[in-house]
């Protein structure tokens, strides 16, 4: 199902995860209103939670990536416990990382680590937490009537997003597609107008598997060509492509197969083309060594079945919390996330889980969130 940028991902019910927990009743901070009377659970990221008692509401905004899984997480909640209230506002990776910054939130949902030209909105002395929820595909959506298969490799992709190869057939895009009967339609770019995670691991994976061919380098904002045509949000993106023959445009792959999109194979490291799943973003994810703090990168991964547009998201939070309520929900929630449940969730919303070593390490990163 499609969703709007700014649609609210609001409902009740958060399973105790992660570490058990017996905490008094404390103030609520500003990003939240919570009560606790003291909880217990499992130390893993377990399929299954104990009984709990914590109460009270988690604010998060961000990343539109995470707008599915968050909904699907949230509303297998309402029958775990009804004392807590997720509301989750997806209103892009840059504005969530900036409510987070401002305290208006609990977290925020970002499908890139902060950004250097961003350290300074830190609040002094606060020290961010990374923890992944999600794996997936960046489709390479496109709307040509009767074309199926299209193929397209990251220097033809680069050409049509700087806007030096302006239609369907031009030699570069013929010469991966011997088979087909392109047309001479101009392409239309539909791309993101606000501060977007996916907009970010586009353009790097541009940058590493382009070269020099790629001109605009990489950011949470690109200034693309006058003629590409904007929209707020991956839907937004998704629909432009959708109702505008000769677009293209990149999208989420759980939005694009949302809206019932048509998506190109792209040639990955290994030579081969691939097409955008929950399959194959997994083989990429699983060539991942992630940092310490547990960021890391999965496109143009190596591998036959690797899909090289592959990203991730993360949950980003504060290690040290105003108040004990706080960290009662936060590790109720985000343990529920990274559980075997949770992470059960992805697959179907063509989605992909974290590898199995990636997510212990989240698991066990639960304990750093203190008060």
């Amino acid at each position: 199902m499609p969703f709007g940028r700014r649609q609210r991902v609001t409902t009740v019910g958060v399973a105790a995860v992660a570490a058990a927990l017996g905490l008094a009743a404390c103030s609520s901070s500003g990003s939240s209103s919570t009560t606790t009377s003291g909880s217990s659970a499992t130390g893993s990221a377990s399929s299954s939670a104990s009984s709990s008692t914590v109460s009270g509401t988690i604010k998060a905004a961000g990343s539109t990536f995470q707008t599915n899984f968050q909904q699907t997480a949230i509303s297998a909640f309402k029958s775990v416990d009804p004392n807590v209230t997720v509301d989750y506002d997806p209103v892009g990776s840059g504005t969530g990382r900036s409510d987070l910054y401002s305290n208006t939130v609990l977290f925020a949902g970002s499908d890139s680590p902060v950004p250097s030209k961003e350290a300074s909105e830190v609040p002094a002395g606060k020290t961010i937490l990374y923890f992944p929820v999600q794996i997936g595909p960046i489709a390479m959506a496109y709307n040509l009537p009767g074309i199926k298969g299209l193929k397209l490799d990251a220097t033809t992709l680069a050409g049509i997003f700087q806007g030096t190869i302006k239609t369907w057939n031009d030699p570069a895009i013929k010469a991966l597609n011997s088979g087909l009967s392109l047309p001479s339609t101009t392409i239309t770019l539909a791309v993101r107008s606000d501060s977007s995670g996916t907009t970010a691991n586009f353009s790097q994976y541009l940058v590493d598997a382009a070269g020099s061919a790629w001109k605009l380098g990489t950011s949470s904002t690109i200034t693309w060509p006058s003629t590409a045509r904007a929209g707020d949000g991956g839907s937004a993106v998704a629909q432009i492509v959708k109702s505008t023959t000769g677009a293209i445009g990149y999208v989420d792959f759980s939005t694009a197969t949302a809206a019932g999109l048509t998506a190109a194979s792209v040639k990955n490291s290994a030579g081969d083309y691939v097409a955008p799943s929950s399959a194959s973003a997994t083989a990429a994810a699983t060539q991942v060594t992630p940092k310490a703090d547990l960021t890391f990168a999965t496109a143009d991964e190596p591998g036959a079945a690797s899909y090289p547009i592959t990203y991730q998201s993360w949950d980003l939070v504060y290690s040290v919390q105003p108040n004990a309520a706080d960290v009662a929900l936060l590790k109720a929630y985000l343990g529920y996330l990274l559980s075997s449940t949770g992470q059960a969730l992805l697959t179907p919303l063509n989605l992909s889980p974290l590898p199995a070593s990636i997510d212990s390490a989240a698991v066990a990163q639960l304990s750093k969130i203190t008060s």
